[in-house]
């Protein structure tokens, strides 16, 4: 068995895998040893299994490789299954191994063990089982075989969450002293297909794109990628169109991007949406924050919605679908833009930036007539001062809200992540950790206290941290609950909805070793990310005094769009 495990660990350096994630267990131990001694590894151990996966997940988001991520039997696997889905629709490559008993010894009694094949259902790309018997030259063909498949499968064109589940007979451990056997190994590389439309559907797409005036693209959430920013920026000059990208799109940098389409949206009637509604949608990417930017685009359909995306399934998220192009999008917008079109009418696109323009300076005199301090100001001046060639975590609920309402600048050099594919709040500090340890680059966490403490087992561990900034807005309770329509205004509200809570991040930081900071004046910023080893910034606030300030944001841009 021991033999064939560490085979398994040549396959995975041989397709350049870096880091291991480890839960301490003992029906595990093989596995583990597998990596460990194998000595190409960087291995991370972290106690709680709900927390590591998230940590993978950063690493593996910012790595753009798979991490592999190993537990033992039972419930234990159960934990990872948050991080597997946010995994899974982000399209983050984990390579999940998971230690089991025998298949007799299901439904026993026995311990620690739970009815684990394929444990994560829809939510990894494919699942494996291993036989329990390694003693086979084809058992030992079939690991092989199978750990190179969910390899590739994991980091193929839309990559993903894999999971093989490993049963293993008793003895677990190799005898002391004992040599490893040599097992013959070979790895199965894989080319990830090349999707590209044909010439004629090409030429097709092209001359479609003559016939509208009033062409939108939307960007959804994605990583930073130069080479795709280039080639939409052309598109969009050489077609006239507008481009809306919201804060997870990293188009801020692209100067005629619209960034407060969430802002003005809101802010319109029916009757003035409909002059912003296209002839022609073009999306790509995952999802985006904005409810008023998807009610708006389901409320005026398209005459036609092409979605950019080269294998899996597309979504249909504004209900106007027309036609999937199964390209990657650099390779569209680039000849998309290569042939000479007749010349665009400017007034649609003119249209849509008047308005971002006009909300962008809405948003900075609002702020600047704010007085008052307020932990949606604070934010406010936070994104100003971000440090240069930083990346931001944006924990779900408020934080990622706020954000996107305010919008980072066009010169700002900072990489954008949040936990969209399932926007849940339970594992937002754990992966900005697994980013923090993957890229020596300052890690900003903007966080709301129920996701903070929610997750505080993210330190649980002795892995250094020193480049993490964690800024806490503290408002004792899940105030996101006090701000959106529906359940505002309900008596149930402060028992059921927004779960007070008295506590500070003061006595957690001293128990972790970090740095704590209470929020003051605006000059604090500098000085905080300066400062050696990981901090945090605890912005405190109250629920209604936060309900003031949003309500009046939004009054005040319905009067100035």
């Amino acid at each position: 068995m021991h033999g064939v495990l560490h085979s398994l660990a040549e396959i995975a350096n041989s397709a350049g895998i870096t880091d291991v994630v480890i839960c301490p267990g003992s029906r595990s131990a093989p596995l583990v040893l597998a990596f460990v001694r194998h000595g190409a590894f960087k291995s991370h151990v972290f106690s709680d299994e709900r927390s590591a996966a998230f940590i993978a997940l950063g690493m593996a988001q910012r790595t753009a490789r798979p991490v592999v991520l190993i537990s033992t039997s039972g419930s234990a696997a159960y934990n990872f299954a948050p991080a597997i889905a946010e995994a899974f629709f982000q399209q983050i490559p984990l390579l999940i191994l998971t230690a089991d008993r025998p298949r007799e010894w299901i439904d026993q009694l026995d311990g620690q063990t739970i009815r684990q094949t394929n444990i994560f259902s829809g939510h990894v790309k494919r699942a494996w089982e291993l036989n329990a018997d390694y003693t086979h030259a084809d058992s030992a063909w079939f690991a092989q075989r199978t750990f190179s498949e969910a390899i590739y499968t994991a980091e193929d064109a839309a990559p993903g969450p894999v999971h093989i589940n490993f049963p293993f007979r008793e003895p677990l451990y190799p005898i002391s002293g004992s040599p490893i056997p040599e097992v013959p190994h070979r790895f199965i590389k894989s080319q990830a297909p090349v999707m590209t439309p044909s010439p004629q559907e090409m030429d097709e797409l092209r001359y479609r794109l003559k016939a509208f005036d009033r062409i939108l693209v939307v960007a959804g959430q994605g990583v930073h990628n130069n080479p795709l920013r280039q080639a939409v920026v052309q598109f969009t000059e050489h077609h006239q169109a507008v481009l809306v990208g919201d804060v997870l799109s990293n188009f801020h940098t692209a100067v005629q991007t619209v960034r407060h389409a969430d802002g003005f949206l809101g802010a319109l009637d029916s009757d003035r949406q409909a002059t912003l509604a296209p002839d022609l949608l073009i999306t790509f990417g995952l999802s985006v924050i904005s409810k008023n930017l998807k009610q708006f685009l389901r409320r005026h359909r398209p005459t036609e919605h092409w979605h950019l995306q080269p294998i899996g399934m597309a979504p249909d998220t504004f209900q106007s679908l027309t036609r999937i192009v199964r390209t990657d999008p650099v390779w569209f917008f680039t000849h998309a833009s290569a042939q000479h079109t007749e010349s665009k009418n400017t007034a649609y696109r003119a249209h849509w930036l008047a308005l971002e323009s006009g909300t962008a300076t809405a948003v900075k005199r609002f702020f600047d007539a704010t007085p008052s301090p307020s932990e949606f100001g604070a934010v406010h001046e936070l994104l100003a001062h971000l440090p240069e060639n930083s990346t931001l975590h944006l924990a779900n609920s408020m934080p990622v809200r706020y954000a996107n309402f305010i919008g980072l600048r066009h010169h700002q050099d900072v990489r954008v992540h949040a936990n969209r594919g399932t926007s849940g709040i339970d594992g937002c500090t754990s992966t900005a950790l697994g980013h923090a340890l993957a890229d020596q680059h300052t890690q900003v966490l903007l966080t709301g206290d129920v996701a903070f403490f929610y997750d505080s087992n993210a330190f649980w561990h002795d892995e250094p941290f020193p480049n993490l900034r964690i800024i806490l807005l503290n408002n004792h309770g899940g105030g996101i609950f006090g701000l959106i329509d529906g359940p505002g205004n309900l008596p149930e509200l402060p028992a059921y909805f927004i779960t007070n809570q008295v506590r500070n991040a003061r006595a957690l930081c001293a128990e972790f070793g970090i740095r704590y900071e209470r929020y003051s004046t605006p000059g604090q910023w500098s000085g905080f990310f300066a400062g050696d080893g990981p901090a945090l910034m605890e912005i405190e606030s109250t629920t209604e005094q936060n309900k003031i300030i949003f309500h009046s944001f939004k009054q005040y841009l319905t009067s100035a769009v």
